[in-house]
């Protein structure tokens, strides 16, 4: 694990989109596995603005999102389908047709889970998987519980994933309470997986994951085991973590001999 502790969100959403631009620049085909949510946002607007400077492209790139809530067609303002046209897609040169998302709105939710894993099989290992990380500890939509998805499977929200979450709705009853997620096996084989996690609300959660004991209960602590987990935190998330020395000076993206590690 390569731990990285930025002095404020712009110099880690700018370190975050340099990683993977560095990524295409060497494998113009990468597969991209993506997420959604509040903390992505920036490192889209660094990867939009780079694109917009000629410094990298996305027309050889394909994408997997980790997930898509159920019932949601994708022009629903909150759809993850819509959030990534909004925030990313219509903003860089990706054919729409190598950008995959599940469907939440299948009329049969195993077959599109089935169909999904099949996509990703297809496409090859996932070169590196941009991860957040929910307030109790899940990664995608894998929720806590005594057993795990490896495959793509549609989950269950948890009530504290889905007040999380309420903000994006007009009203917390109107967020879904089932999601079509990307199971564990899929985030795992990813090459690199880039974990990024903002704020001091999720001090406690990221420490716990990944200085914890490994268990299903905090699905995020099972990512100690990857062998390519590179960490960014700013300063507030990494509030538990402030008498440990990181591995990288706060202004510094991750670098390597082959740009990601």
């Amino acid at each position: 694990m390569k731990l990285n502790i930025f002095a404020n969100p712009n110099l880690l959403h700018e370190a975050a989109a340099q990683t993977i631009v560095r990524l295409l620049r060497q494998k113009p085909d990468a597969v991209l596995g993506l997420a959604t949510g509040g903390t992505p946002v920036g490192i889209y607007e660094a990867l939009t603005a780079a694109v917009r400077r000629r410094e990298v492209s996305f027309a050889r790139a394909a994408s997997f999102n980790l997930d898509e809530y159920v019932g949601l067609p994708p022009d629903h303002p909150a759809s993850y389908r819509f959030y990534m046209d909004q925030h990313l897609f219509r903003h860089i040169d990706i054919p729409p047709e190598r950008t995959h998302i599940p469907d939440g709105c299948a009329a049969d939710l195993e077959r599109e889970c089935e169909r999904y894993d099949r996509l990703l099989q297809a496409a090859g290992r996932i070169d590196l998987m941009l991860l957040g990380l929910g307030h109790n500890g899940h990664i995608g939509f894998n929720e806590p519980g005594r057993a795990l998805h490896s495959k793509t499977h549609v989950a269950v929200l948890h009530p504290q994933t889905r007040e999380a979450n309420a903000r994006f709705f007009c009203t917390p009853e109107e967020v879904p309470t089932k999601a079509i997620t990307m199971g564990l096996g899929s985030i795992f084989s990813a090459r690199t997986i880039l974990l990024v996690v903002k704020g001091n609300d999720k001090a406690d959660i990221v420490h716990r994951a990944l200085t914890g004991p490994i268990t299903t209960e905090c699905p995020a602590s099972l990512l100690q085991l990857h062998p390519r987990l590179v960490v960014m935190l700013d300063e507030g998330a990494a509030a538990r973590f402030k008498c440990q020395t990181t591995q990288n000076a706060p202004h510094e993206p991750v670098d390597s001999t082959n740009g990601l590690w």
